[in-house]
């Protein structure tokens, strides 16, 4: 989310202006370094305010808005300086748009990550969550001025609405990232999955296909896990000891790491792998890891949801899998254990060739333009994105 807030407000400001970031403190113990650097176009002000109890914290919540008007002030910042108001659909709710058009009197853009379905919910629609994401995605079709969706799929969901909707996939700085070193394919495959495994990311399957290959080739296979730890896959409903057990020799679990960690793992994998299951939510979604590895130029090995066909070509960018199941994978990863070096390194270009259809800057025009008046600057759109971004505006 934090990326997705930064390089969307890169690409929504023109050149030459500064992008204004209002953010609250982490709410996971850590604190923003004040020497690490920002981008040069972009002002970040933190909210300050201790945790406190549940109430506390529900209150701090339904009084953002005013927190952040306080903080312009203090800032310096006045209306007339502002050009529109970006915000993401969990910070969307009726006071926030209340509080800001009425003082702030700028256009409002909602950006629009995914759609649950009610069947990723032990409750189903009973569940807290799953009844806010509702209601806030209902607001937003209803009263944001403008919408940036993820996805193509979301995109014609939220432009039945009749407001203007423009389809940005995850973007990425491609400046960040150095280098691909993997080692030589001789030594064997190293492969990264990086993300938080449940219902959206087959974890389970994945870990089966490394099991079900005959054992040779199992040998030569190396999975590294970044984000949980082994006991916190353990305990995901889809993963069987029996497997975890099966696969020990071959899969390393990292824990939660810091992004600097999992770009550093992206640099020395053959292949980031994702399986994802055919449903609404993933097809609603776009896995933001997906433009991160082909930036770092390691090529994905996956299955076709949401977007990806745009992307990413079997055997070009990637090996793409016949479906979410274990053959599949099975099958993808043979595929990938007959490479050479040279025939890696092919796809890893053409994984770095591919990403720069995701780079912030080769979406500042069309973004900036849509942020500011509403309008789509077609020809701007990057690449193979031009269609997602001409075809979405379905509304003005």
């Amino acid at each position: 989310m934090s990326n997705r807030l930064l390089q969307l407000a890169r690409s929504a400001t023109p050149p030459g202006a500064p992008a204004l970031v209002v953010n609250d403190w982490p709410d996971d113990g850590s604190r923003p370094d004040p020497a690490a650097p920002l981008p040069s176009a972009v002002r970040l002000i933190t909210l300050t305010g201790a945790a406190g109890n549940r109430l506390t914290r529900w209150l701090r919540r339904q009084a953002r808005p005013v927190r952040v008007l306080l903080a312009l002030r203090r800032a310096g910042v006045r209306r007339h300086d502002l050009a529109a108001v970006y915000l993401p659909l969990n910070l969307f709710n009726l006071t926030t748009w209340a509080v800001l058009r009425a003082f702030l009197r700028r256009p409002v853009t909602v950006d629009v990550l995914e759609r649950h379905d009610a069947a990723q919910f032990v409750r189903g629609r009973l569940t807290p969550y799953f009844i806010r994401h509702r209601w806030s995605s209902f607001l937003t079709g209803h009263l944001a001025d403008r919408i940036i969706a993820i996805s193509e799929t979301l995109g014609h969901h939220l432009a039945r609405r009749g407001r203007p909707v423009l389809v940005v996939p995850p973007q990425v700085d491609c400046a960040q990232y150095t280098n691909p070193a993997p080692p030589p394919l001789a030594g064997g495959l190293r492969l990264l999955y990086a993300g938080s495994p449940g219902p959206k990311d087959l974890l389970a399957v994945i870990l089966d296909g490394i099991r079900q290959l005959p054992e040779p080739e199992r040998l030569r296979v190396q999975l590294v896990i970044a984000g949980v730890s082994r006991d916190q896959a353990a305990a995901l409903p889809q993963v069987r000891a029996a497997d975890l057990e099966a696969v020990a020799d071959q899969v390393t679990f990292l824990g939660r790491v810091p992004r600097d960690r999992v770009l550093a793992e992206l640099r020395q994998a053959h292949f980031s792998v994702l399986v994802r299951p055919e449903a609404g939510y993933a097809q609603a979604g776009f896995p933001s890891k997906v433009p991160e590895s082909l930036a770092a130029g390691c090529p994905v090995l996956l299955n076709h949801t949401s977007d990806l066909a745009r992307y990413i070509h079997d055997g070009r960018e990637g090996i793409v899998l016949a479906g979410s199941t274990t053959e599949a994978v099975r099958y993808g990863l043979q595929r990938a254990l007959a490479l050479d070096d040279a025939q890696w390194r092919r796809m890893s270009q053409a994984a770095r060739a591919r990403a720069l259809d995701f780079d912030y800057r080769s979406w500042t025009s069309v973004v900036s333009s849509f942020v500011a008046d509403g309008t789509v600057d077609r020809s701007a759109a990057p690449g193979r994105s031009a269609n997602a971004a001409s075809s979405s505006a379905l509304s003005r």
